[in-house]
């Protein structure tokens, strides 16, 4: 499903966020942005040991902060390293998850990149449940397209049919029923 906010789209798409063949693709990255489980794991198999090296010599990423990289073998051109939060509970983790979505934009439009997807950060072994990140992770890229217009696609990619539905809930919830209802393949 996709929205219009402005002249930028915002898409929903159950797949592989590695097949996206973007200007970047958004990495749920551990503090070390040296690779881990999950996405960030997935991402660097991908992108070969090449990714690893240039890593290393970025010295980390804080929570809530982004780092760029290029995409080595993805079909993305460039990859953003991002830190979501691990979840606690408390309201800090909200502030650190919009932070992390809006620095990973930031750094996006600062490199030129115009189509951007990203991953449920912090949904997996972080432990952020999907339907409040859904929410945040909406408000936030909708919020920075309303006033910075130029990224002209933010997909999220979501990994099965669980993430897909709620992420698709809390769209519909944000942006009301009028989501383009024709069907997305991944890549497309």
């Amino acid at each position: 499903m996709r929205w219009r906010v402005h002249q930028s789209i915002i898409e929903l798409i159950q797949g592989d966020i590695v097949e996206q063949e973007l200007d970047a693709i958004v990495n749920a990255a551990n503090t070390s942005l040296l690779g881990g489980g999950g996405v960030d794991g997935a991402i660097h198999r991908a992108a070969g040991p090449e990714l690893m090296a240039e890593c290393r010599l970025l010295g980390g990423c804080p929570t809530g902060e982004a780092r760029i990289t290029k995409g080595y073998r993805l079909k993305a051109r460039s990859v953003i390293h991002t830190v979501g939060p691990v979840y606690y509970g408390q309201p800090r983790d909200a502030e650190l998850l919009a932070r992390a979505y809006r620095a990973s934009l930031q750094l996006a439009a600062q490199h030129g990149v115009k189509t951007l997807a990203f991953p449920a950060i912090s949904t997996g072994i972080y432990g952020y449940p999907q339907a409040e990140a859904a929410m945040i992770a909406l408000r936030t890229i909708t919020q920075y397209l309303e006033q910075q217009p130029a990224i002209t696609l933010v997909r999220l990619v979501l990994w099965g049919a669980a993430a897909h539905t709620t992420y698709v809930q809390a769209a519909q919830e944000l942006f009301g029923e009028q989501g383009d209802k024709e069907t997305r393949r991944q890549g497309d």
